[in-house]
């Protein structure tokens, strides 16, 4: 690989250990600095690596400092700290800093190995997506890949950007989020945007994974390799080959189980129940959790290795509530799921505006649960204020995030429509075409509305 390295520790055998080691895993543009202040000046002289490795406790220079240097004269240079202090305070306070991971000695060159690839895949993303560069745009190339995830959130369209950016990787991807977020939408949508889409996409509950059935679940087994095991079985790594094996709540996983998911991140083998010979499994890993796993990881509770292995690039889902633009689309969304059954066409503007002012706990799962109870409910043709849920109608009314300026009223959900259709439009570079199938209308139907808009 060419990618630029350079590492700084004052322990000349942890240096060389290091580098023979990069060397191994492929990286050969691997420098070494004992002295930080040596280091620094190679950045003040305007030298650039793509990453630097930096010891957090050397005599003379502080690892921040040397950290603050780097980060002050080559702001694209992605810094890792990899110290023998595992403190959270000092953790937080590198990230802070600008620091993109905090890896605690003794580590190995393989793990070390793929911190690096992962940093450069972000710093690959970071740099399509940087302003300076020609591609600012948040426009998706892999429309369909993602149509299911109903967005006009600039903080989502970032995400999802950058989802289709790591798709064209292999590096797994870890995507967390409250839950009702849409964490298992987003990881078929990379799915879709990768060279895998035309194989496996297979989702598993961590939490329902039980120790006794692991082996078979994942491995698979042939007949009689146990009792009970009545024909041979094909497990999940053997049925996903070649595609993406999506790890839901994967901080559920029990610790003792979570070595055996760890071997074959690391060696891309396992052993199938009833055989001798290894298999071989070429599988793009996807986990999520809705927990805190640097805190599952801290308290003993999830395995420092597989953490990193699992935590290739992360990809954060906000809450509902931190998305409030994107509350009519997904209710026009669910509503017209259910007018089929319900016969119901249209949300009134008092609901409109109870449905804006709710904080949605449940996220958008629970969204479509009060749309799906308000169209049962509701009497005529429209979701009225009286057929939500009493918790909602007892809320306070908030200010919408809609309001144009102080005590102005909020958008009704025609001027949502014109404005999230106008955004799309924008997004497509003013293809309508494109415009249409992002929006899953009709050609003709977006031509009328641009004609209503005054728009060419």
């Amino acid at each position: 690989m060419d990618n630029s390295i350079l590492l700084i520790d004052d322990e000349p055998l942890f240096l060389d250990s290091i580098r023979r080691g990069l060397n191994l895993c492929g990286f050969k543009n691997v420098r070494s600095e004992q002295d930080p202040n040596k280091a620094a000046a190679l950045f003040k002289e305007g030298r650039s690596f793509d990453v630097a490795l930096i010891d957090l406790n050397m005599p003379e220079t502080n690892g921040i400092e040397l950290l603050n240097v780097i980060k002050n004269t080559s702001p694209n240079t992605e810094c890792l700290m990899v110290t023998a202090v595992n403190e959270v305070s000092a953790a937080v306070e590198c990230l802070k800093n600008g620091a993109r991971d905090y890896l605690v000695k003794p580590i190995s060159a393989d793990t070390l190995g793929l911190a690096i690839k992962c940093a450069l895949e972000r710093k690959r993303v970071l740099d399509i997506l940087h302003p300076g560069k020609k591609m600012t745009s948040t426009a998706l190339t892999h429309i369909e890949a993602f149509r299911s995830i109903i967005t006009r959130s600039p903080k989502v369209l970032k995400i999802l950007k950058e989802a289709e950016l790591h798709a064209a990787s292999d590096i797994p991807v870890m995507i967390t989020g409250e839950s009702g977020t849409g964490k298992e939408l987003l990881a078929r949508a990379v799915h879709c945007a990768s060279s895998r889409t035309k194989f496996s996409f297979t989702p598993i509950n961590m939490a329902s994974v039980t120790g006794s059935l692991f082996d078979a679940e994942f491995f698979g087994c042939t007949k009689g390799a146990f009792t009970g095991a009545e024909k041979t079985r094909i497990g999940h790594l053997e049925q996903t080959n070649k595609g993406t094996l999506f790890l839901d709540e994967i901080g559920d996983l029990p610790l003792d189980l979570q070595g055996k998911l760890l071997r074959v991140l690391q060696e891309g083998e396992y052993l199938k129940l009833g055989t001798s010979k290894p298999q071989k499994t070429d599988v793009r890993f996807i986990s999520a959790t809705n927990t805190n796993l640097d805190r599952f990881k801290d308290n003993g509770m999830f395995r420092n290795d597989l953490y990193y292995r699992l935590k290739g690039v992360c990809l954060h889902l906000p809450p509902l509530r931190e998305r409030k633009e994107d509350i009519p689309l997904l209710a026009d969304k669910f509503l017209k799921e259910f007018s089929d059954v319900y016969g119901k066409d249209g949300i009134s503007e008092e609901a409109g505006i109870l449905l804006m002012n709710y904080d949605y706990p449940g996220n958008i799962r629970e969204l479509r649960s009060i749309i799906q109870l308000a169209v049962n409910l509701a009497q005529g043709r429209q979701i009225s204020a009286g057929s939500l849920p009493t918790h909602l109608r007892k809320r306070k009314p908030v200010a919408s995030g809609y309001s144009q300026k102080e005590g102005s009223p909020v958008a009704t959900l025609k001027e949502m429509e014109k404005a999230h259709i106008l955004k799309a439009y924008e997004q497509t570079g003013k293809i309508k075409a494109q415009t249409a199938k992002l929006l899953s209308i009709g050609l003709n139907t977006l031509r009328r509305k641009l004609e209503v808009y005054g728009v060419a």
